[in-house]
């Protein structure tokens, strides 16, 4: 056992190199793991936005209420409904004046009939003879000057009759007044005399209507209508002359055809 050699062992390595070659492969290890935790809280984030975005997002009818709300709470924007004001309507000529209808001849018969008598009333001819001369203008005589026609309406309930002549009053006479008396009585029509109830056989009526002439200026106003406007604008008061009736004038004698 004298002289047998005992092998040496191995030395360790030195206590410095081992820190050195545990801190590098630390180091080299952690920083996949650092990028992967900041693209992952990256991605939660994301995910947790999207969702809240869409879900708070502000819509279109929510922006309207918004602005209406603004609107009507803004002493600036906030507008006061106010009342309509009430204008009376444009002027127009008055195309026929007619006087209060008169019956002033009834009785049996033409011959016999009389003034005398107070004379029942028939009032769906009378108002169809009215509305006649009223709505046909165009039947007096075309002339610069104003002038009148006494109409007067012959009803006879034995012959079932009626026939409309100009009377003795008047200003128009001659053949432009008979024209104008046909022209009403076409515009009169052909009454029911039959359902008419009535006191004598016969009857005269007459209606005094006067007409401005091309040349005259005669304007009246109409009733008056409600019209809305701007709140900046005041009503204008406008002249509202009353019309003149033409003079009532009774039929004298029996009236020529």
């Amino acid at each position: 056992m004298v002289g047998s050699t005992r092998p040496p062992f191995p030395s360790a390595p030195s206590e410095p190199s081992l820190r050195r070659l545990g801190t590098g492969s630390a180091s080299s290890g952690d920083r996949p793991i650092r990028a992967q935790l900041v693209v992952a809280l990256v991605a939660l984030i994301i995910l947790l936005a999207v969702p809240l975005y869409l879900w708070r997002r502000p819509t279109a009818r929510a922006i309207g209420s918004d602005a209406g709300v603004s609107s009507a709470s803004s002493p600036l924007l906030a507008t006061t409904a106010l009342p309509p004001v009430a204008l009376a309507v444009p002027f127009r000529v008055e195309p026929v004046r007619a006087s209060p209808l008169q019956r002033f001849r009834c009785g049996a018969s033409r011959a016999k009939a009389t003034a005398s008598v107070p004379c029942d009333a028939l009032p769906a001819l009378e108002r169809a003879f009215v509305e006649a001369i009223q709505k046909t203008p165009d039947c007096a005589p075309k002339t610069a000057k104003e002038g009148s026609i006494n109409y007067v309406l012959e009803v006879d309930f034995v012959k079932k009759s009626i026939h409309v002549f100009p009377g003795q009053s008047g200003d128009w006479h001659g053949p432009s007044s008979r024209r104008a008396t046909k022209c009403v009585e076409r515009a009169v029509g052909k009454p029911d005399l039959a359902s008419m109830t009535h006191n004598y056989a016969y009857y005269a009526l007459a209606v005094m209507a006067a007409y401005p002439g091309a040349g005259a200026v005669n304007i009246i106003a109409p009733s008056a209508s409600t019209i809305s406007v701007a709140p900046t604008l005041s009503p204008v008061p406008s002249a509202t002359p009353e019309p003149t009736s033409a003079p009532v004038v009774a039929p004298t004698g029996v009236p020529n055809h």
